[in-house]
């Protein structure tokens, strides 16, 4: 059966996060699109993708494939599936892959933008953390280096999470100021749960002097934990593209 991606974007604001619950009354984006495809198809479609995020994440670029039979107008699903979703999931397109193309085991590459901002704004206020007083950049770079000499991340990564290894290829993770805003950036190629959140909050802890360097270095070798995990609010935090190599 034919395979497409799905590539869109969402605020996360009111979803528990991408993938569905069995918990009645739970609004999550996968089985949104879902119950869109088959108002459209008129025939049940599961959609897998590219990676869950938590309650209250945004994705910018976000990919999922289906399978169907018989999808000749490409542009007119796209058009319809965002006249029946809601204005905050947005589908940008849907291209024809190969049969075993897989949106999530295929992503070569992850990127991730936490946006923190000092000074308040009225503007898409649920996409950002308003955070007291303005770190310091060099600091928080210095905190942010730490993440790339490593392999392990068991130290910032939530408690009962049911995965094969803690191990992730880091190739990117800095921080830049933008006036009144600050953005931490990171690349890899896959993420634990919650991952995201504590590195920014250990960033922000070594800033306020509640974490030294050497003391986050020793928890990442010894792949415990640092003692003052802070997983910052999940509004600032935005899934910003994902690699393929065919794509």
């Amino acid at each position: 059966m034919p395979r497409y991606f799905i590539r869109l974007s969402y605020c996360g604001t009111k979803y528990n996060g991408w993938q569905g619950q069995p918990h009645v009354g739970t609004l999550c984006i996968q089985p949104t699109i879902e119950k869109a495809l088959y108002q459209f198809l008129r025939t049940e479609v599961a959609i897998m993708g590219c990676g869950r995020t938590d309650t209250g994440v945004h994705a910018m670029d976000y990919y999922a494939h289906f399978d169907h039979e018989g999808i000749n107008d490409i542009p007119q699903l796209v058009y319809r599936l965002n006249k029946i979703l809601p204005n905050d999931i947005a589908i940008h397109d849907i291209v024809s892959v190969h049969d075993d193309a897989h949106a999530r085991f295929d992503a070569i590459s992850r990127s991730y933008i936490y946006h923190l901002h000092t000074a308040k704004t009225p503007f898409s206020p649920n996409s950002f953390f308003y955070h007291y007083g303005a770190p310091n950049i060099d600091t928080l770079n210095e905190a942010a280096s730490i993440i790339s000499e490593f392999t392990g991340f068991s130290t910032f990564c939530k408690l009962h999470t049911d995965v094969n290894t803690m191990n992730c290829k880091i190739t990117e993770s800095k921080w830049i100021r933008k006036g009144d805003a600050y953005e931490y950036h990171i690349t890899s190629d896959r993420f634990l749960r919650g991952m995201i959140r504590l590195i920014v909050g250990m960033c922000l802890n070594v800033d306020r002097g509640k974490l030294t360097i050497d003391e986050v270095k020793s928890a990442l070798s010894k792949k415990e934990r640092t003692g003052h995990d802070w997983s910052v609010p999940a509004e600032g935090l935005f899934l910003h593209s994902i690699k393929y190599p065919y794509l």
